[in-house]
């Protein structure tokens, strides 16, 4: 079910009921190579959330789009900090638990947000941002909030704008324009030490341009929508499994 679908009585009711898993998922907007749009870690999680909804009778609400990529300066991106970030998610998760007190799983789809995600969870331990834990649960039940990447959820190790993204891209969009997608970083051959020293400059403000020119990391050039439908079946049906267990 979609927020939009919503209406204030029968959510409440719904809410008294039966105790509903909300889902929020988190993006990003910044660049994907010339053949993918900057909306894209945006648009694919936002689709597999809502088809894990679909699947387990969870509700979807809005994305947050914006997320934290300064790692790809000064290729496009539109980014906020990881405070503020972090701060958003307690917010939302704190007015929603003293409204209808649902489960909520925070989905993400960006790894620049990994630690933003962490100074949360940390928060909810100290109550450093304001908002702990205890004070969540004065108000709410215990075990309220999950967070997922959903990258983890698939065998295939993951890329960016490459055969992956690309692919995923392919079976939930038009907007992929396979003309102009060009091999980027690839990492297959390196030793592991060069492996590791490429991965943590990418991460730093700015390292993600140093290490692939073109903003792509992997080969995007035999992504097919097939491939992208069978990433996405796997990855809904392996988050399903964990969100039910």
């Amino acid at each position: 079910m979609n927020v939009d679908e919503l209406y204030d009585p029968e959510f409440r009711k719904l809410s008294k009921s039966k105790r509903p898993t909300i889902i929020i998922p988190i993006g990003s907007i910044e660049q994907h190579g010339a053949h993918l749009p900057i909306s894209t870690d945006s648009d694919i999680v936002t689709e597999i959330a809502s088809r894990l909804a679909k699947k387990c009778g969870f509700i979807i609400f809005p994305t947050i789009s914006y997320g934290v990529s300064f790692e790809h300066d000064p290729l496009f991106n539109t980014s906020i900090s990881e405070k503020i970030l972090a701060r958003m998610i307690i917010q939302i998760c704190r007015s929603l638990i003293q409204s209808v007190n649902p489960k909520i799983i925070i989905l993400n789809g960006h790894h620049g947000n990994i630690q933003a995600l962490k100074i949360f969870e940390e928060s909810l331990s100290s109550g450093k941002l304001g908002y702990s834990v205890r004070k969540l649960e004065k108000i709410g039940n215990s075990n309220i909030i999950k967070f997922f990447n959903y990258w983890e959820f698939m065998k295939h190790e993951f890329d960016h704008a490459g055969f992956i993204e690309t692919s995923l891209m392919l079976a939930i969009s038009n907007k992929v324009k396979m003309k102009k997608a060009k091999k980027g970083l690839i990492t297959k051959g390196l030793s592991k030490k060069e492996k590791e020293r490429v991965s943590k400059l990418s991460a730093k403000v700015g390292g993600f341009s140093q290490v692939t020119k073109n903003g792509v990391w992997g080969d995007p050039t035999g992504a097919t929508k097939k491939d992208g439908q069978r990433f996405i079946s796997e990855i809904v049906r392996n988050l399903a499994k964990e969100c039910q267990s």
